[in-house]
């Protein structure tokens, strides 16, 4: 008797593609991605508003250039809809490629930008139109390194694959703080609330055109791929659909509104346990809304202490999905985000060790919750329109979790008079959306997803 197409995938998918290629493809393009969101992120407080705005107010230069930072968002689900069109027509090798170049390229040209000093408008104008081709290409970036993963997992392991690709959160959080560490300490500042005359005439670019070593790795990586067995028999059967999209839309619906929300919780926490709680640990104490007080340096370290305990549960999670499925697994975990929202106040309440048990906590569920997706949302669409309904789920779930968390928990911060009580709040009733999805979605470890 034949092996079964779901038997002998595996086996074949094994041979074409090595496993330390397929790692590698999946994690480099999300190491970029967050890498990405990091620099960015900085610059953006530490760099942009003094030299891409005219001189004047501090503080609309610095809402400028947060508002062209959340730019990003509004233009990933349009990049998951245009690169899901093309992975599910053309292919995952291809799309992938196109993505990772577009997002290289664009990180890149904003090292070599102009400031507004001499091209005027020009300048902000240009940050505006890359920061939107970054988040274009993000938006096909995870879905493809994903599906990456997993449809070239081995039987039963296909959630510890999907882990690699979430990998690329902790290890683009670690070399992008690491790397502005680095600059900081070797162009100090006189003024510890403005970076150095060498670090904002030349210093600020170095991280944004060190992402192209790393888009030159991937891009070889990726260019020596060989397409997944699960497109290759949807090309074969002719089931490519003419428009992915609506195919989507008329028959996986409930799947995608499914897998927004079960992102949710993961967005929302990822977010506050980076850019909140970055605001807020440096916030002093006797400040209108005041915060923990820690100067920039010691806090960034504090919080790459925590995130390494983000990858090393990033990858135990992919093991406990395999064994107890995804859907067990992630109940569990989502009833720990709500219990955590609950211990914030008792724990940031008890000095530098209650501090660091906060990070090493919340980034340790963050890794745990995060992980299992990488095969979870895959799992939830046929081949035929896999890269188009993971990436719609997953980008969606950014604007409803990461675009307006970092506001949402600013105001209830200030609402509070500086009691971190109501934004732990809020975590909770977002995991409790989380956990009522979970609840109602299916389980998907089974699933057959050569077809």
């Amino acid at each position: 008797m034949p092996p079964t197409v779901a038997a002998a995938a595996p086996e074949f998918a094994a041979v074409a593609n090595p496993r330390s290629r397929v790692i590698l493809a999946s994690l480099i393009g999300t190491t970029i991605e967050f890498y990405d969101f990091y620099v960015y992120a900085t610059a953006a407080v530490l760099v942009f508003p003094h030299l891409f705005f005219p001189a004047g107010d501090d503080t609309v230069a610095l809402l400028a250039s947060l508002a062209i930072f959340g730019a990003a968002m509004v233009a990933r689900p349009l990049g998951a809809v245009f690169f899901g069109h093309l992975g599910d027509r053309r292919g995952r090798k291809a799309t992938l490629v196109g993505a990772l170049l577009t997002m290289g390229v664009a990180t890149f040209l904003i090292g070599t930008l102009p400031t507004y000093a001499v091209a005027g408008w020009i300048a902000p104008a240009l940050l505006v139109v890359l920061r939107l081709a970054q988040g274009f290409a993000l938006g096909g970036e995870w879905s493809g390194a994903a599906l990456v993963a997993t449809e070239n997992a081995p039987a039963g392991k296909r959630a510890v694959y999907g882990t690699f690709p979430q990998l690329g959160a902790p290890i683009g959080f670690i070399v992008a703080n690491g790397l502005f560490l680095t600059i900081a300490a070797l162009m100090p500042s006189d003024d510890p609330s403005r970076p150095s005359l060498a670090f904002l005439d030349w210093g600020w670019r170095i991280p944004f055109l060190f992402s192209a070593i790393m888009v030159a790795v991937g891009l070889w990586v990726r260019l020596n791929l060989v397409e997944s067995t699960a497109f290759e028999k949807t090309v074969q059967a002719g089931k490519v659909k003419r428009l992915p999209l609506a195919a989507v839309f008329r028959h996986h619906f409930r799947e995608v509104v499914l897998g927004t929300f079960y992102m949710l919780a993961t967005y929302v926490l990822f977010y506050l346990m980076t850019t909140f709680s970055l605001s807020y640990g440096r916030a002093s104490p006797t400040a209108a809304v005041p915060g923990l007080g820690y100067d920039y340096r010691t806090f960034v370290l504090m919080m790459i202490g925590g995130v390494v305990f983000f990858g090393i549960f990033t990858l135990l999670s992919g093991p406990w999905a395999d064994r107890w499925g995804r859907r067990r697994t992630l109940i569990w975990i989502t009833l720990g985000i709500i219990a955590f929202g609950f211990l914030w106040v008792p724990m940031l309440a008890a000095g530098p060790a209650g501090v660091m048990a906060w990070l090493v906590l919340g980034f340790t569920l963050m890794g745990m919750t995060f992980g299992p997706m990488g095969a979870l949302l895959p799992e939830l669409f046929p081949a035929s329109m896999r890269y188009t309904g993971s990436g719609i789920a997953y980008n969606v779930s950014s604007i409803l979790g990461a675009a307006v968390a970092p506001f949402i928990a600013v105001a209830l911060w200030q609402a509070g008079h500086g009691s971190p009580f109501w934004v732990g709040v809020y975590l909770s009733a977002m995991a409790c959306i989380t956990l009522i999805a979970l609840l109602l979605g299916p389980e998907t470890r089974d699933v057959d997803i050569e077809h």
